[in-house]
Parts: C-alpha cells; structure tokens; sequence
C-alpha cells in the first residue's frame, strides 16, 4: 500500500482522483493549498475560495481521508503573479499556469507532500503515464476534449516517477458519472476555464488595478512603420487579434506582434500573419533525454490550439530549440509555450521567445 498525497481544490476532478486512489487501496490524504488573492478581494482566488475549501474538506470526511491546508500565498504571488505580471511588462502574452505547475504544484506542494512520508503526489489533470525505456513518459489523457498534457510538459523525469494522475484513464462525463455513484457533492460542479487569482475577472481590469503604468497608449504602425492609430496599452492586445482595433482600413488588419521598447503594437493583412518557425528558451525534457539532433514532431503553440507538423531542432544543450513549422503559423505568441508531440507522447516544450 503506497502512501498518498492528492492535491485537492474542490472540484470533482481532484476530488475523483483521491475516491480513485483510495478504492485501489492506497493510504489516501487530501492537500490543498490557500493561495494568493488581490487585495481587497480576499478569499477570491477560485482555488481556494471559502466554498471550495469547504467542499474539499466535505469530500475528504466522505472519503474518510485526512485533509490538510498550506499557506502558499507568499510564494504564489512572488512565482505566479509575478511572473504574469512581468510577462506583460515584456509586451507577452504569459501563461502563469506553466510556473504553478512547475514550482507551486510540482515543487512547493509535491516537497510538503514528502515531508508527510508521501511515497506518490497526485492532481486531477487528464494525462497519464507510460514506461518506456525505463523512463516514465507524459501521455495525453483519454479525452482529446480535456487533455491537459500542454499545462504539464514543465514536469521532470523525478517528479514524474512520483506521479499519480488517475482521471486521465476517464473521460469527463465518465469522471462525473463516479462522482453521481459515490454520492459526492461535487459531481455537478461546473468547471472553471479562468486563471484562478483573476477570480473571474478580465485580465486586463487585473493590470489596469495592479500595474497600470503598462497600459500607457501608444502607435499602431504596419511593417514598414506608417503610424496607422493610436492603442491603448500593449497588454490589451494579443496576437491575430483583429476586432478592437480602432483602425479604419480597406483590408482587415490583425495583430501582428508588440515592441516593448517602442510601445508600438504591429498590425497587418492576413497574408502577413502567419510564421514559419519559432524559438523556444527555458526547454524542458519530461522523458528526462535531450535530443542532440532535430526531429519530427507535432508542436502545439497554445492550450487550444491543434498540433501542427514541424521539425524541432535542440540549441544549447537543449534549453533551447528552434522549431520550423511545415506550414505558416498565424498566432505564434510570445509568452506561451510550444510543446512537442510525438503522437499522444509529450516529447518536451519550451516558453515562446519570438518568431524569428
């Protein structure tokens, strides 16, 4: 019998997930973290609201498992906000889940899980595991429709040989249908798409109150640097945007990129927006080999974005990759991750620094 820590939020996936474990006979104990939320707006962040907290403990005392709460306030604001606010200081686009995942989840809480005796950690994603080679591999989960594989590409080959991800065999409504037949209150509980310390909120009335100094107007030009307009704060835009733009034009224009130095937003035609290839920094290795030469591999450049066929080739030791798409991409975005597939096999990923 393993010993068992599952991270726990209040929602039926995790919540499924410990129900899971414990019916395989594992010596189950339920963890949550309390994490930061904006001042003013207490108790906000949807991950650890009051009423999931209260719904994660009702589930631990139906499962008859321990269930502990850590502070991580402190550091999630110093990694992840920090990170998500320094991301668009940088005109990105950033994906502050990557970092929960690698240094609040899988190091922060994974570390207090050890401290408990914990031989595994487990999380409600819908991914699973492989063992080949005597590695253990990143899968895709069963459902294509709730895959979370992309968010996960951050993990190490020693954390992965701790993992437990028991929702990934399910689909949803299979997961829900468990939660139904265990009488857990959770089974209906609608999923949250949001990032969490948003609670909710736009992302840009988050900047707009906590940095508001990035959201300073400044030109719109095209490529060859005729000012077209006037934007209102590089943060405010994303790549391939085209409504909101303000900007009377025969042909439709779309964002094309951002100069943070310049505070200039870049706008075209359709024709120019796609990119052929990009680079990619911080590169992490899941199967814990780097690749010495390029390879083919299916490359997914945002959360719900499909895989597009293009050769991946290692730089510097592997921390960084050049990737070469078969066909023009248009929304290549700084600031999101580029993950690397081999069929439902998460080969590695990295953070997107440019398209050039």
């Amino acid at each position: 019998m393993s010993k068992v820590v599952v991270a726990m939020s209040g929602g039926v996936d995790s919540s499924v997930a410990a129900a899971l474990l414990k019916e395989q006979g594992h010596d189950v104990t339920g963890m949550m973290l309390r994490l930061w939320s904006e001042p003013g707006k207490e108790d906000s962040n949807r991950c650890c609201t009051p009423d999931s907290m209260a719904q994660a403990r009702r589930v631990a005392a139906k499962l008859d498992i321990p269930f502990y709460v850590i502070d991580a306030k402190e550091i999630f604001h110093k990694t992840v906000v920090n990170y998500f606010m320094d991301g668009y200081a940088r005109a990105e686009t950033p994906n502050p889940c990557l970092v929960c995942n690698r240094q609040i989840r899988w190091e922060f809480l994974f570390n207090h899980a050890t401290a408990l005796g914990a031989d595994y950690m487990a999380t409600g994603h819908y991914v699973r595991l492989g063992n080949q080679n005597g590695a253990v591999h990143l899968i895709k989960g069963v459902d294509p429709a709730k895959d979370q594989s992309y968010v996960l590409h951050v993990m190490s080959q020693e954390k992965l040989r701790r993992a437990l991800f028991p929702v990934g065999e399910y689909p949803k409504s299979e997961i829900r249908a468990i939660a139904e037949r265990l009488g857990l209150a959770v089974a209906k509980r609608p999923d949250s798409q949001d990032l969490c310390f948003l609670a909710g909120d736009d992302y840009r009335n988050f900047l707009q109150r906590n940095g508001p100094q990035m959201l300073t107007p400044g030109t719109i030009v095209n490529r060859q640097g005729q000012v077209l307009g006037e934007h209102t704060g590089l943060p405010n835009y994303t790549i391939g945007q085209r409504k909101g733009l303000g900007i009377a034009s025969a042909q439709p224009l779309y964002v094309l990129g951002k100069d943070a130095a310049a505070n200039t937003l870049i706008v075209g035609t359709a024709d120019e927006l796609g990119q052929e290839q990009l680079l990619a920094v911080n590169v992490n290795w899941p199967g814990g080999v780097v690749p010495q030469n390029p390879f083919r591999a299916d490359v997914k450049i945002r959360y719900t974005a499909r895989e597009a066929p293009a050769e991946v080739t290692p730089l510097e030791n592997g921390t960084k990759a050049r990737v070469r798409f078969d066909a023009p991409q248009r929304d290549i975005t700084p600031g999101q991750a580029a993950v690397f597939y081999d069929g439902d096999q998460v080969l590695g990923g990295g953070v997107i620094l440019s398209s050039k």
